[in-house]
């Protein structure tokens, strides 16, 4: 062999020679269910569209209850201060009904009389316009809803569970009970026919 001649190559057990196929062309040969885990294309898809429906009907669900608060908010935002305010109505109410005839009948106290009513008339008016409705129950079938029921009253004037009398008138707001009436209810007399057949629960 001459200084000119050079040794034939020998090919690297390593590198095996060409096969016909590039490394990317054989990673491209994996079935894409297997590079998705087992699903195909199509199941994805589906998958995916569950998602977004789930998500969409999520935000339409909290765009409904944010509006629902909001209006919430702001019916009933005059309650704390509607209760305060009915503390007013009632010692309107209690000064008036405590005015002897003999007052109302004097030709100078009259016109406080009027002012003390005209005021009276004026306040619960002012709640109305809030939304805000006297409950006054006198001969109406109690309602626990709506009234409270202190103690019962036998007789025989009126049937049995209605309101035969009003202690403090109740408010509601909107559609909401702002302060129960409180009320006496009617009972049958001991003996009568049905006596027994009706009950009111004053605890509650």
């Amino acid at each position: 062999m001459t200084a000119n001649q050079t040794e034939p190559e020998v090919q690297s057990p390593e590198q095996p020679a060409e096969s016909g196929a590039t490394q990317p062309e054989a990673a491209a040969a994996v079935p894409p269910a297997e590079k998705s885990g087992g699903k195909t294309p199509e199941q994805e898809i589906a998958e995916l569209k569950d998602r977004l429906l789930r998500a969409l009907a999520e935000n339409e669900n909290l765009i409904r209850r944010a509006k629902r608060e909001r209006e919430d908010t702001a019916k009933y935002a005059a309650a704390n201060f509607a209760r305060d305010m009915l503390m007013v109505a009632d010692n309107l109410h209690r000064a008036l009904a405590a005015m002897p005839e003999a007052v109302r009948g004097d030709e100078n106290a009259g016109g406080f009389v009027e002012g003390v009513e005209l005021t009276g008339r004026e306040l619960l008016a002012a709640l109305e316009r809030h939304g805000i409705r006297k409950i006054s129950p006198l001969g109406e079938k109690f309602n626990h809803d709506l009234h409270e029921a202190l103690f019962e009253v036998p007789t025989s004037d009126a049937a049995p569970g209605t309101v035969v009398q009003v202690l403090e008138d109740g408010y509601v707001i909107h559609d909401r009970l702002l302060r129960a009436a409180k009320v006496g209810v009617a009972k049958a007399l001991p003996g009568m026919a049905g006596d027994g057949g009706h009950k009111v629960d004053t605890t509650a």
